[in-house]
C-alpha cells in the first residue's frame, strides 16, 4: 500500500492530538477492598452499599476522572492484610474495622473498647472532639486517613444458651472482636477466640465458637441466625460499639491533585449520614431476622450494661492505658465525650 506525502503529514500531525485526547480521558482508579458480602448500590450489606454510593458519587462529580472500584468479600485482599497494605500504599482504600489493626497499631483498639461508647451520638461526636483529632493524627502518622466515620452497635448470637449478663459468659467460647473485648469475656469466665467476623459462621457451625459478638449488620449479613438459638440485641445501647470507617492510604491520597483530594474528603463526609441511618436500621432489622428464624431475643438493660462496664474498667481500660502514652491519652480523651 502506497502512502502519499499529504496523508503521511496529516497522520503525523494528528497523532499527538490523539495521544493527548487519550491521556485526558485516562481516569485515576481507586480500589476499595472490604470483607463484607457484595451486593448492589441499593441492596445488601450497608457497608458494601456505602462504598458503592461513594464510588458512584465520586465518579459522577469528577466527570469520570476518578474511577472507584469496590471489591467485596476480601476478594482483592485478605482482611487482616488490609491495614498494613494501606500504610504502604499497596491498597488504595478499605472499609475496615479499626481494631483489626491493633496488632501493628495498638492505639487502634480504641475503636472497640468495651463499654467506652454506648450510643451513636457519643461515638460520632468523637470526630469533632479532641479524641477524634488525636486518633486522626495518629492514623495519619501511620500512613492512613479517615474518609468516612461510621460506628456500629453490636450484639451477641449464641448457639445454645444466651449471653446477656457477665455470669452467662462462664464456660462459653466467645468471639469478641478485639483484644480488649476478649479480656472482658475472659474476666467473666469465658474462653475466647480471635477471628474476623466473616469467619464466624464456620466457627459456630463446627462448634469452635459458642457465641459471636459483632455488629448488627454482620449478625445479619453472615447469616448467624441459621445457627443461633439466642440473640442479645444491642441496638441503641450496648457495651459493644465498633468504629468501622472508610479508610484511604495517605501515600495514594497525597499523590492526587488537590481537586481530587477535596472531592474524596467531601463525598466521604457526605456518606456519614447514610452510615448512621443504615447502621441503626440494621439494629431493628436484626431483631426481626432472628425472631423469624426462631431465636429468642434478649434486650440489654441498664443494670446489665453497668455490670459489663465495671469489668471493662478494671481490665480492658486499664490494660489499654498502660500500653503507652498514646493509648493513655486516647482513652482519657474518649471518657470526656
Amino acid at each position: 500500500m502506497l502512502i502519499d506525502r499529504r496523508h503521511f503529514v496529516a497522520g503525523t500531525l494528528a497523532a499527538p492530538a490523539l495521544l493527548s485526547a487519550g491521556a485526558a480521558r485516562a481516569a485515576t482508579t481507586i480500589k476499595i477492598s472490604h470483607q463484607f458480602p457484595g451486593g448492589t448500590i441499593d441492596k445488601g450489606d450497608f457497608r458494601d452499599r456505602l462504598c458503592r454510593k461513594f464510588a458512584a458519587e465520586v465518579g459522577k462529580r469528577s466527570n469520570g476522572d476518578i474511577n472507584v472500584e469496590v471489591y467485596a468479600n476480601s476478594s482483592l485482599m485478605k482482611t487482616n492484610a488490609q491495614f498494613s497494605a494501606l500504610r504502604k500504599g499497596a491498597l488504595d482504600a478499605s472499609f475496615f474495622p479499626l481494631p483489626y489493626a491493633g496488632g501493628e497499631a495498638p492505639e487502634a483498639n480504641i475503636g472497640l473498647m468495651p463499654s467506652l461508647v454506648n450510643s451513636y451520638d457519643q461515638g460520632l461526636a468523637w470526630k469533632t472532639k479532641p479524641v477524634g483529632k488525636e486518633l486522626t493524627d495518629y492514623l495519619a502518622d501511620k500512613g492512613v486517613m479517615i474518609l468516612t466515620w461510621v460506628w456500629q452497635a453490636g450484639g451477641a448470637a449464641s448457639r445454645s444458651r444466651p449471653l446477656v449478663t457477665p455470669e452467662d459468659a462462664k464456660g462459653l467460647k466467645i468471639r469478641g472482636g478485639s483484644r480488649e473485648m476478649d479480656m472482658v469475656f475472659q474476666a467473666a469466665g469465658a474462653a475466647v477466640l480471635s477471628l474476623p467476623s466473616n469467619e464466624l459462621y464456620a466457627a459456630m457451625q463446627t462448634g469452635a465458637c459458642d457465641a459471636g459478638v459483632t455488629s448488627s449488620t454482620s449478625l445479619i449479613s453472615f447469616r448467624l441466625e441459621e445457627l443461633s438459638k439466642h440473640l442479645t440485641a444491642g441496638g441503641g445501647k450496648s457495651y459493644w460499639f465498633m468504629f468501622e470507617p472508610l479508610l484511604m492510604s495517605k501515600a495514594i491520597f497525597d499523590k492526587m491533585p488537590k481537586a481530587h483530594q477535596d472531592l474524596l474528603v467531601k463525598v466521604g463526609e457526605e456518606m456519614e449520614a447514610f452510615g448512621r441511618q443504615a447502621a441503626m436500621a440494621d439494629d431493628d432489622e436484626v431483631v426481626a431476622v432472628y425472631k423469624k428464624a426462631g431465636a429468642q431475643v434478649h434486650p440489654l438493660e441498664n443494670d446489665v450494661l453497668e455490670k459489663w462496664k465495671a469489668i471493662a474498667r478494671d481490665t480492658a481500660w486499664k490494660d489499654y492505658a498502660a500500653k503507652n502514652a498514646g493509648c493513655a491519652k486516647l482513652i482519657k480523651l474518649a471518657q470526656d465525650v
